[in-house]
């Protein structure tokens, strides 16, 4: 198993008891979790950036530069997603769980579809 830096959109104040953002560019804050060989090793916070700046990208950037290689998500618009993509940070779908700590569970487990066009979203919703 190998090291993964996971973001997580989430409700304020982020962490693992934080409840889902579900739509990754409108969140408030994203929780960064560093995971090694299967077990959780570090838990923080990263705020989210404006949405003016760079669009639906910014964040994409932002995320990247935070040295992120996999988000878990609830929704997404395609651009973002292949920006993501280009960046080189695998998406996973964690739509269907409440907290963050629990997505991050299933990720551990293996549990999270790629996320793939058939869970992307119009955008716009708020």
């Amino acid at each position: 198993m190998s090291t993964y830096k996971l973001a997580i959109p989430s409700a304020l104040p982020g962490g693992l008891e934080a409840g889902m953002g579900m739509h990754f560019g409108h969140c408030d804050i994203y929780t960064i979790v560093d995971i090694e060989d299967g077990a959780i090793k570090a838990v923080s916070t990263l705020p989210n950036v404006p949405h003016q700046q760079g669009g639906c990208l910014a964040p994409v950037q932002h995320l990247a530069s935070h040295g992120v290689t996999t988000l878990l998500a609830g929704g997404m618009g395609m651009r973002p997603l292949m920006g993501f993509q280009q960046v080189g940070i695998a998406v996973y779908y964690a739509g269907n769980f409440p907290t963050v700590g629990q997505s991050v569970q299933a990720f551990i487990e293996g549990k999270l579809p790629p996320f793939s066009t058939e869970f992307t979203c119009g955008g716009g919703h708020h």
